[in-house]
């Protein structure tokens, strides 16, 4: 009984390492809020501007709602791109939009944009074509993309000299998508999280079936997007219209205090300056503590097996 006892006792202690060391990694990555890149009521200072963004075409802004990019007439398009550069290696971006209409017909959607130039105003979602960075587009209307369930979510990194394939919804330039059906008039507003880990990872995750319930639209290794970018989201109408509402956006620098994920030594840099104190030591700090946890799993199992001899012994002695 003891030795088998033992060997239930390594097996977990195997089986949990890995997951600890794992969660401690997860926990490494941390992020600061970057202002300059983020949105939310009022959207506007005082002196009835944008410190921050800059916006065109149709957009109209209430302060106490929405910054809405279109609304549902046909023939609009609107849009707001940041004032400074994102710099940022890694960083996260939450979007929050509602798409709606009173029609049975609608479109054409709305993107958000990471790329290398400012707001140029063109063909693709109320953009330019041939832009160079990362366009995600919500399609609402469907063209010719037989087998696809829309609205749907394309991701194009473009090269600068490409052109988006609007005929077939981005299918000849679709670097990853998903169909979100249900977006649209939904109850509560949409919510997407985009994810870029430098040269190493896309991710987009989306929130809009259930409350707090995410949905991983991708994930996308090896993706090099400009070092220096702006950030947009820009949205368009034709004979079909809708509503398009940006409500926030947060934009977050990611990093690891430690730099053994590799995901953020800048903003590592630059936080350890401004508290006063380098990151290598949270490093050791947080082997340490790793390694007291795998102590104290150890002590507890020897523990329980010292207990459970003293209570064999005991019962023998009793007979």
């Amino acid at each position: 009984m003891a030795p088998k006892l033992l060997r239930t006792l390594f097996v977990a202690l195997a089986a949990w390492l890995p997951l600890a060391r794992g969660q401690d990694a997860e926990s490494d990555i941390k992020s600061i809020p970057l202002r300059t890149h983020s949105l939310q009521q009022p959207y506007l200072d005082s002196d009835m501007q944008s410190r921050w963004f800059d916006f065109g075409g149709t957009t109209v802004i209430r302060t106490d709602q929405y910054v809405r990019l279109t609304s549902q007439h046909s023939s609009r398009a609107g849009w707001i791109f940041s004032r400074v550069p994102l710099t940022a290696t890694n960083w996260e971006i939450e979007v929050e939009f509602k798409i709606h209409g009173t029609g049975s017909l609608y479109g054409d959607g709305m993107a958000m944009w990471v790329t290398k130039d400012r707001a140029e105003m063109g063909p693709v979602f109320g953009m330019k074509d041939k832009f160079e960075g990362l366009g995600l587009f919500f399609d609402t209307y469907k063209n010719n993309r037989p087998g696809v369930v829309f609205p749907y979510v394309v991701a194009m990194v473009g090269d600068g000299q490409t052109q988006y394939d609007q005929a077939n919804d981005g299918k000849a330039n679709e670097l990853a998508g998903c169909s979100i059906r249900g977006i649209r008039n939904n109850e509560n507003p949409t919510k997407a999280k985009i994810t870029y880990f430098q040269d190493k990872q896309l991710t987009v995750d989306l929130l809009y079936k259930k409350e707090d319930e995410w949905t991983r639209c991708f994930e996308v290794p090896n993706v090099k997007l400009p070092s220096v970018a702006y950030l947009g989201f820009s949205a368009e109408t034709g004979e079909l219209s809708d509503n398009h509402d940006i409500i926030s956006v947060q934009t977050k620098n990611l990093y690891s205090p430690s730099g053994s994920t590799n995901t953020g030594a800048a903003g590592s840099r630059d936080y350890s300056r401004k508290k006063g104190r380098p990151g290598r030591p949270k490093e050791s700090g947080s082997w340490f503590w790793f390694f007291m946890r795998v102590l104290l799993f150890i002590l507890v199992g020897v523990g329980g097996y010292v207990g459970y001899t003293v209570y064999r012994t005991r019962q023998r002695d009793r007979f």
